[in-house]
């Protein structure tokens, strides 16, 4: 049986660890994270691509398999995907100096997403960059590519709502770890290249979701 209740209490806790202010040293590496999972669920699959800073070229990624180790439990996720995320940052030749997760940071109801998660186990700096809204209230965005508005979540910015791409659904950009709210979109803003997502999390997704693709961007990028 999982305990549920316990879970959520560790989230309290570890959120009240998370650093919100910047605190990190000039880029030079920057990483995208994702998970994906394969088997109905039963292996998770975590992606860490790193690329260099400004180039935004691939510089190494590594792909981890575990076996998934928690169902799926709504606001629980950091905890069924974080152990694969760890098992791909061990196996980096490379540290990067930031890392885009694609998941939330502190855009969750008890303020620890996976980004945040994952950034206070690595002890990384790191940003959330979701596709889709977890809590939170904003005002209308506008049509145009790089409109923005405050998430709220009961009196609190929580991050982000922006419109990466016109005609495309808005991003939800938060902190993970040791970065601020503001530093954490102006950093996906640098890793833009007209797609709709950070090129980061991007090669990450590519790594974690879509091999086909994924072999496709490496050829285009040798």
């Amino acid at each position: 049986m999982i305990n549920t209740k316990a879970l959520r209490q560790e989230q309290i806790e570890k959120a009240q660890q998370v650093i919100r202010y910047d605190d990190f040293s000039p880029l030079k590496l920057i990483a995208g994270a994702d998970v994906g999972f394969e088997q109905q669920g039963v292996i998770t699959r975590a992606a860490i691509a790193i690329l260099s800073y400004p180039t935004l070229e691939l510089v190494e990624y590594q792909v981890a398999r575990i076996e998934t180790t928690l169902p799926y439990i709504p606001g629980l996720l950091s905890f069924r995907e974080y152990p694969a995320l760890m098992a791909a940052w061990q196996l980096l030749k490379h540290k990067p100096d930031l890392v885009m997760v694609d998941g939330h940071g502190i855009a969750h109801p008890r303020r620890l997403g996976v980004a945040s998660h994952f950034g206070l186990l690595a002890n990384v700096p790191t940003i959330g960059v979701a596709k889709r809204r977890l809590c939170g209230e904003s005002e209308p965005l506008g049509e145009q590519p790089g409109s923005c508005q405050p998430l709220i979540d009961k009196g609190e910015q929580i991050g982000w709502v922006w419109r990466s791409k016109k005609r495309c659904n808005p991003l939800y950009i938060s902190t993970g770890h040791r970065i601020s709210l503001d530093s954490a979109l102006l950093w996906v803003e640098c890793c833009m290249k007209g797609y709709r997502l950070p090129e980061t999390t991007r090669w990450a997704d590519g790594a974690a979701s879509n091999r086909p693709f994924f072999e496709q961007m490496i050829q285009k990028n040798p």
